[in-house]
C-alpha cells in the first residue's frame, strides 16, 4: 500500500521522514493482532493511526470505538468498559453492556490510556491476557475478541515509577509502540498544514484564502507549537476570520501566537525598544563581565602559587562586595567612553604575577560590541540563527531583534 495513498484516504499532511515511518509502522502491524501503543504530545493527531490500523486488518468489517479514558469519570469506567448487572450500583436501572462487549470482532481503541485507575487497569490486563472479563455486579466470566490499541501523550515508564500504572499492563500494551512526532520535530509539514486549514476555512466561510509571507512564515517555523497541530488548526481559523486583509505579515502574525511562551519565538523588529528589556540584558552582560573578572583574579592566584613553589596568601583585595561595587560602578558608567581593558600578566621582581590593568580610551559602545559579537556568532554558524543565539546565550527571539535593530548583514 502506498504511504500517499494512505495520507489522502486519511487526511494526513505531511512529508516529514519520522511521520513516513510511523505509517508504514501502522501498516506493518495492521494484519496481526497485537496489541499497539501510540505515543506522542496532545494535538499531534495520534487518532488516525488505529483507524489506520483496524482500516486494513482481517477486523476492518467489525466495529471500531475510540474512547477517551480521561473523558469518563473514575466511579463509572468500569461500567463503560466491561458493562454492569441491573442493581449493582445506584443508577444501574437495567443491564449495560461494556464497550469490551460490544465491539467483539472489532477493534477498541483507548486514548489517554495513562488516566485508568489502577483497579481498573487490572481488569484491562486480564482481558488483554485471557480475553475473559465480568460486568460489575455479576459472577459470571465472559469472553470477548477485542483488539486493543492504546494512546498516551506522556511517559508511561515515569508513571510506573510513582505508582499510577501497571508496569505489566505497560509491557502487554507496548509489544508495538508507535511514535507520533510533535509539530515542531516535523520541519516544513507545519507550513503544508497551515494552507491545507487555510483552503478549508476559505471554503467554509466563502471567502479567499490568506496566505503567510516570508517572515511570517520564518515565525510558524521558529515557533515551538506546544499545542501541535490542534494549536496550529485554530490560531489558522482565527486568522482567516479576524483579519480582512488575505497576505499576513509577521507583524500581524504575531498577535495570535499566545504570549506565554516568549522564549519560542522569533522576533518581530519594533523600532520602539522596550527600554525595561535593554536594560536587563546591559544588567545580564555586566554580570557575566564581573564574572569573568573574579575568575581571572582567581586564575593570577594560582600562576602566582605555582611560581613560587608553595601556596602564597589569599588575596582579599576583591571581595564579593567588592565585586558588586564595582558592579554598581559599571552600572552608572554605561554609555561612557572609557573602558577598562585587562593587561597582561607580568611577574614583578620577586617572581609573583602582578596584575597589571591599563585604561584606554575607546569609543567603542557596548551596542557596537553587541554587534560584533553577533556578527562572529553568525559567521561561526554560517547563518544559523539558533545556534548563533545558544552561543550567546540569548533567546533566538532576541538575536532576531537585535540583527533587525542594528541592520545587520553576514560578510
Amino acid at each position: 500500500m502506498d504511504t500517499q495513498e494512505i495520507k489522502q484516504r486519511f487526511s494526513i499532511i505531511g512529508n516529514a521522514p519520522g511521520l513516513n515511518r510511523a505509517i508504514e509502522v501502522a501498516l506493518q502491524v495492521a494484519p496481526t493482532d497485537l496489541s499497539v501503543l501510540i505515543s506522542g504530545e496532545s494535538g499531534v493527531g495520534k487518532e488516525s493511526f488505529p483507524q489506520i490500523i483496524h482500516y486494513y486488518s482481517p477486523r476492518k468489517h467489525g466495529k471500531y470505538i475510540a474512547i477517551n479514558c480521561g473523558a469518563i469519570p473514575e466511579g463509572t469506567i468500569d461500567s463503560e468498559l466491561f458493562g454492569h448487572e441491573k442493581g449493582s450500583f445506584t443508577g444501574a436501572l437495567n443491564d449495560r453492556k461494556g464497550y469490551f462487549e460490544v465491539t467483539d470482532g472489532g477493534t477498541l481503541f483507548l486514548d489517554e490510556i495513562g488516566e485508568l485507575p489502577i483497579s481498573t487497569q487490572v481488569r484491562l490486563l486480564r482481558v488483554l491476557e485471557t480475553g475473559e472479563f465480568i460486568r460489575v455486579g455479576s459472577s459470571q466470566v465472559q469472553k470477548t475478541n477485542v483488539r486493543v490499541i492504546a494512546a498516551t501523550n506522556f511517559d508511561l515508564t515515569h508513571a510506573i515509577k510513582e505508582g499510577k500504572f501497571r508496569e505489566d499492563l505497560y509491557y502487554r500494551l507496548n509489544t508495538v509502540p508507535i511514535k507520533v512526532l510533535p509539530l515542531r520535530e516535523r520541519g516544513t509539514d507545519v507550513l503544508l498544514l497551515f494552507r491545507k486549514f487555510a483552503n478549508d476555512f476559505a471554503e467554509r466561510y466563502k471567502m479567499p484564502s490568506i496566505r503567510l509571507n516570508e517572515e511570517a512564515q520564518k515565525i510558524f517555523l521558529g515557533y515551538r507549537w506546544p499545542g501541535n497541530v490542534r494549536q496550529l488548526k485554530n490560531i489558522t481559523e482565527q486568522i482567516s476570520i479576524i483579519e480582512t486583509e488575505r497576505d499576513i505579515t509577521a507583524e500581524k502574525l504575531i498577535h495570535y501566537i499566545p504570549s506565554e511562551e516568549p522564549a519560542y519565538l522569533p522576533a518581530v523588529y519594533h523600532r520602539e525598544a522596550d527600554a525595561r528589556t535593554l536594560e536587563n540584558e546591559r544588567t545580564m552582560m555586566l554580570n557575566a563581565l564581573i564574572g569573568l573578572k573574579k575568575e581571572l583574579d582567581e586564575l593570577k592566584e594560582k600562576f602566582s602559587q605555582l611560581a613560587n613553589g608553595h601556596p602564597s596568601p589569599v588575596r582579599t583585595e576583591t571581595t564579593d562586595e567588592g565585586y558588586m561595587q564595582l558592579f554598581h560602578e559599571e552600572q552608572n558608567n554605561l554609555g561612557k567612553e572609557e573602558t577598562m581593558v585587562p593587561g597582561f600578566l607580568k611577574p614583578n621582581a620577586r617572581g609573583h604575577i602582578q596584575d597589571t590593568e591599563e585604561f584606554v580610551e575607546e569609543s567603542l559602545s557596548i551596542e557596537e560590541k553587541e554587534m560584533e559579537l553577533i556578527l562572529k556568532a553568525l559567521e561561526r554558524h554560517n547563518g544559523k540563527r539558533k545556534l548563533a543565539a545558544e552561543e550567546l546565550g540569548i533567546s533566538e527571539r532576541t538575536l532576531y531583534r537585535k540583527i533587525k535593530e542594528y541592520s545587520l548583514t553576514q560578510k
